[in-house]
């Protein structure tokens, strides 16, 4: 898991969107923790997509019915924990990166090996702004 180390600045606090199954108090501690700043807004968000319809249209009423105005999408940190199904990750951060100018990060869980109850934990927070700026340097 990556996490804030003393020599680096403090992020600013930030706000998530949840597009997946509603966190446990474990997992946003963990999510702070790695992030090095509380988590002042996470805003719950019902994502169920209708396979048999485009997904385009279905991502960009979800995003339109949160009533995000486009100064907080451009000037806060949002953190994410994207939805489950592919398709609709995918269009979601390309919508994203358009009304925000950068790509988001996100969160990333995983089970907890061996336990008897399915359980998830916090793998890591990727930030693609930074995946992205490294990928070109290999161009």
């Amino acid at each position: 898991m990556q996490r804030r180390t003393s020599g680096k600045p403090r992020a600013r606090p930030c706000a998530s969107l949840n597009f997946s199954h509603p966190l446990t108090p474990k997992q946003s501690e963990q999510i702070e923790a790695a992030v090095g700043t509380p988590i002042i807004r996470s805003i719950p968000v019902k994502a169920q997509f209708d396979v048999e319809a485009d997904f385009v249209p279905q991502v960009v009423e979800l995003i339109e019915s949160l009533n995000i105005a486009t100064d907080r999408w451009q000037g806060e940190p949002w953190l994410l924990v994207l939805p489950s199904l592919n398709f609709a990750a995918a269009i979601l951060l390309a919508e994203l990166h358009g009304r925000m100018g950068h790509f988001p990060a996100f969160v990333r869980l995983k089970p907890v090996q061996g336990a008897l109850v399915t359980e998830y934990v916090v793998a890591e927070i990727v930030n693609l702004e930074h995946v992205r700026a490294a990928a070109r340097t290999r161009r």
